[in-house]
């Protein structure tokens, strides 16, 4: 499989980028791409899904795509948000790689891709973005979303895409459980064969 590797922070074989051309953000963008990531050739469906559902990000503030493959969801938060920062984290040295390479070919200034443990643990977030690695397995799942989603700020909503039939309902549940009171999850709709979960952290409350 092509993707075999990208879950691996430096996959086997040469990094060979190739051209690669996709909508986003409703126009047609040429990019780049290379062997070794997740979708190499395009967008998946969940991230499909998640692109089409979910509304605009916040227009200001940090904004987080956790698990970045080529961009496509960091480089879409920073074309319909540009006043605001857009990180996008990766454990593959190539997405990494790739998302830096393709918002600079678009112009935007506002992405910054890294290793998760690039990113200030002070950073709070005002929307997450994620089609999280589900088959890096629960636990490995488990402890990525208790690292990120509890970093959304005060009002801040992150959307999730998770495939029907890898789990969604079951993870819906955990992330009720696992967040506390401050956070609400709810599906925010069906596609396909996709749920997009939606995590809200409450306003803090007037004194």
């Amino acid at each position: 499989m092509e993707s075999a590797h990208y879950f691996s922070a430096s996959p086997a074989g040469p990094f060979t980028r190739k051209p690669l051309t996709v909508e986003l953000a409703g126009e047609t963008r040429t990019l780049q791409t290379s062997n070794g990531i997740f979708s190499p050739d395009g967008i998946d469906k969940g991230t499909a899904v998640l692109l089409a559902e979910v509304p605009a990000p916040a227009a200001t503030g940090n904004l987080l795509d956790i698990g970045c493959g080529w961009g496509p969801i960091a480089l879409t938060m920073a074309l319909k948000a540009p006043h605001a920062q857009v990180y996008a984290v990766d454990v593959n040295e190539r997405c990494i790689a790739l998302t830096n390479g393709n918002a600079a070919a678009l112009g935007l200034s506002n992405v910054a891709a890294s290793t998760p443990a690039a990113v200030d643990p002070e950073v709070r977030f005002d929307t997450i973005w994620s089609n999280p690695p589900i088959r890096i397995g629960k636990d490995e799942l488990h402890s990525l979303l208790k690292l990120w989603l509890p970093r959304l700020a005060p009002g801040g909503t992150a959307y999730l895409v998770v495939q029907k039939n890898l789990g969604s309902d079951s993870l819906q549940r955990w992330l009720m459980a696992e967040l506390g009171g401050s956070f609400t999850v709810t599906r925010e709709s069906t596609s396909k064969s996709f749920r997009v979960l939606k995590v809200r952290k409450a306003s803090p409350t007037p004194q």
